[in-house]
């Protein structure tokens, strides 16, 4: 079975499992995982903030900064889109009583004229205060669309004259930077926190890192007790991340090249109404009014090929690290015979 529903079915590489096989344990919660200690310590300085924490997942990431930056009631800015409004189960709500206001921009990318536009009257005693900007890099529902670093410099110096803190959902941050060519750095300076998720292109089993100032890491260690995110032997955990870090990186470019053929093939076929851009290795395109998108699924299944639906008459394909060239191959022939 090819697997095209997303990279966060990726399997830990040899390499990996021998460094999360010789890690050195210790307990986290007590601060005492050598390994924890340096991967949030090292990917912090990577992106020129001063602190990070890893967490068990992106969506604790993002929940944990939101309520971190926020005091209820306020509102949230971010793009219709956005992960942080769609899949994080009304966390916005629930755990920080923002209200999210949306914008409506192409792919998911906001552009300034929508945030000034967003921003509520502070004047007016009606309206929650904004208090936090919400991007994301590269937005999942915009077909992994990428910022340019231009956009992101104006979206946050806007944002902070408006005395908004600003946050990336970082999730596949490492597909942005590799496609669009800025350094890490570059975008660190654009945020207040940052949280970039290990398990999906970079390939580890599981986590998240949540990247930020070291007053609001220090806070932020907390509110991941109250989430339930303390764990203790995390050690095999930050090794796979350091490995995937320094090694699976820069390979990102494969999966966007495959994933660039994979969109290039499908949009010859009869049944593709639309194929969205592809930027990087999300390929998203719209079936036929006439056809089931289930159906298609189904039979794609059947073949020996899974992908999702997307809303509509889209589906999603995502390639990854355990797509090999004879999958490619293999793909292309089921995909031409639907």
């Amino acid at each position: 079975m090819i697997d095209f529903r997303s990279d966060t079915v990726t399997r830990p590489s040899q390499g990996m499992l021998a460094a999360m096989q010789k890690a050195p344990l210790g307990d986290d919660v007590f601060g005492e995982d050598p390994l924890t200690n340096a991967l949030e310590r090292e990917t912090a300085q990577r992106f020129g903030l001063e602190a990070g924490l890893f967490c068990p997942s992106g969506t604790m990431a993002n929940q944990i900064a939101i309520k971190n930056h926020s005091s209820a009631p306020g509102s949230l800015i971010c793009d219709r889109r956005s992960h942080v409004y769609l899949y994080e189960v009304g966390g916005i709500s629930f755990h920080s009583g923002l209200s999210p206001i949306l914008t409506h921009d192409e792919a998911g990318l906001m552009q300034p004229s929508s945030l000034l536009a967003a921003l509520p009257n502070p004047h007016d005693l009606h309206k929650a205060n904004a208090q936090i900007l919400v991007l994301e890099n590269t937005c999942n529902k915009g077909g992994g669309s990428c910022y340019e670093l231009d956009q992101m410099q104006a979206l946050s110096q806007l944002a902070r004259e408006n005395n908004l803190a600003v946050h990336l959902d970082g999730a596949r941050l490492a597909n942005a930077i590799v496609a669009k060519g800025y350094s890490e750095k570059e975008v660190g300076a654009c945020f207040d926190s940052i949280s970039i998720c290990l398990s999906k292109g970079l390939g580890a089993p599981i986590g998240s890192l949540l990247l930020g100032s070291a007053s609001f890491i220090r806070s932020a260690r907390r509110l991941r007790k109250l989430f339930g995110g303390g764990m203790r032997q995390t050690g095999q955990l930050a090794a796979a991340g350091q490995y995937a870090l320094a090694q699976q990186w820069d390979r990102l470019a494969e999966d966007h090249e495959k994933a660039a053929k994979l969109g290039q093939f499908i949009a010859q076929q009869a049944y593709c109404e639309e194929l969205a851009p592809v930027q990087t290795n999300i390929v998203l395109f719209r079936l036929k009014e006439e056809l089931s998108p289930q159906a298609f699924l189904d039979q794609l299944a059947a073949k020996g090929l899974l992908a999702v639906p997307f809303g509509g008459q889209w589906i999603r394909l995502v390639t990854h690290l355990d797509i090999s060239a004879a999958d490619m191959q293999q793909a292309k022939q089921i995909l031409c015979s639907m």
